[in-house]
């Protein structure tokens, strides 16, 4: 009986010393080492890819945002998320496509009244978008919903409603958009692209300047 439990207690001894030195490693040394390497190595996309404008943080470069107004570029569309009811504070909405067909009517319906509105939207006196020239993102949301970024050629379409609604020249507008056009990862993977929040933030300071 005696060598029983005392058996026992080494055994719950040892798996004790066991658990208290994986968490020690595990829980305490482990996550310490990975995060001091990435705030090293990587501090800006370890704190969120952060981007920045009169001095305070206004959003990330990986995240879209919605809610602009047409003064400035829009993203592409978030349609079929749901609306956040936690963090209220910065009205985010939840990531995830709509998951629907190419051929599901609804997602047809919402094409179409897409298209229409982005025509309207960035025709201006001077300027009138063809339909033909609607690009696919500047109608359909990406695989997140939050899509940061968009084509050149959205981009292009909606610099002449830009320069028109803050006083500026599409040439001035079209420069803009050419600056801040990032090319394929590695020269060869992903596509031609815009973040929509830096040109923004480019475009209120050009504004700024008058």
């Amino acid at each position: 009986m005696n060598n029983s439990v005392t058996n026992t207690a080494r055994l719950l001894g040892a798996g004790l010393r066991a658990l208290l030195v994986l968490t020690l490693v595990c829980g305490v040394l482990y996550p310490l080492a990975v995060t001091g390497v990435a705030q090293a190595l990587f501090n800006d996309k370890a704190n969120g890819s952060e981007i920045k404008a009169d001095g305070k943080v206004v959003g990330s470069s990986l995240i879209g945002q919605q809610g602009y107004s047409l003064d400035y570029f829009q993203p592409r569309p978030a349609n079929g998320l749901g609306t956040n009811s936690v963090n209220t504070q910065y009205k985010l909405i939840l990531s995830g496509a709509t998951n629907r067909a190419g051929d599901n009517p609804e997602l047809i319906k919402w094409v179409r009244e897409a298209k229409a509105k982005v025509v309207k939207d960035n025709s201006t006196a001077d300027y009138k978008v063809r339909p033909s020239r609607v690009p696919a993102d500047a109608v359909t949301s990406s695989g997140s919903g939050l899509d940061p970024d968009i084509s050149p050629a959205y981009a292009d379409l909606q610099v002449h409603r830009v320069a028109e609604r803050n006083g500026l020249s599409a040439a001035q507008v079209q420069k803009l958009v050419d600056e801040h056009t990032e090319g394929r990862i590695l020269g060869f993977m992903g596509e031609f692209r815009v973040n929509v929040l830096e040109l923004n933030i480019a475009l209120k300071e050009l504004v700024a300047k008058g």
